[in-house]
């Protein structure tokens, strides 16, 4: 699920996130073999979930249905914006949210990631992003859903 707009216990409560514009963009970039995009990425809690989930669509048996709210979170229709396949070259990457060494930088399948860098491709500013995971449990790993072929 993408957001249309910032969750309430965001500083930007209520105002439009623009993921839709972003992921397609993404989509739109991808299809063309460039890998700079506004939204490469989203990133969920329970990794361990979702590498299940991506062990099932790299054998081809799913694939990733990526959708928006009608209107209010949970209260509201789904719309599906697409669907995804191993062919499309989506993938999961495990972010450690422990920050490295007390730095804007964190650790993504071992490599050392900028908090500018990890941000800016999921469709956020770094103190957006930082305002978006305040509440997540930063003791457990997260999953790094990839809509394109991009990988840290």
């Amino acid at each position: 699920m993408l957001s249309k707009v910032f969750p309430a216990t965001h500083p930007r409560a209520g105002q439009p996130t623009g993921f839709f514009d972003k992921f397609m963009a993404g989509q739109a970039y991808s299809r063309k073999g460039w890998l700079v995009s506004p939204k490469l990425h989203t990133i969920r809690a329970n990794f361990d979930l979702w590498y299940k989930r991506f062990e099932k669509i790299a054998a081809g048996e799913a694939y990733l249905s990526v959708r928006e709210w009608t209107g209010a979170p949970y209260r509201s229709k789904q719309k599906e914006l697409a669907r995804l396949t191993r062919e499309d070259g989506i993938g999961i990457q495990c972010l450690n949210f422990a920050n490295l060494y007390g730095c804007d930088r964190y650790i993504v399948d071992g490599y050392d990631v900028a908090l500018s860098h990890l941000a800016t491709n999921d469709g956020l500013s770094p103190d957006e992003w930082l305002d978006w995971f305040k509440a997540y449990d930063k003791t457990k790993n997260l999953a790094i859903i990839h809509f394109t072929k991009f990988r840290y």
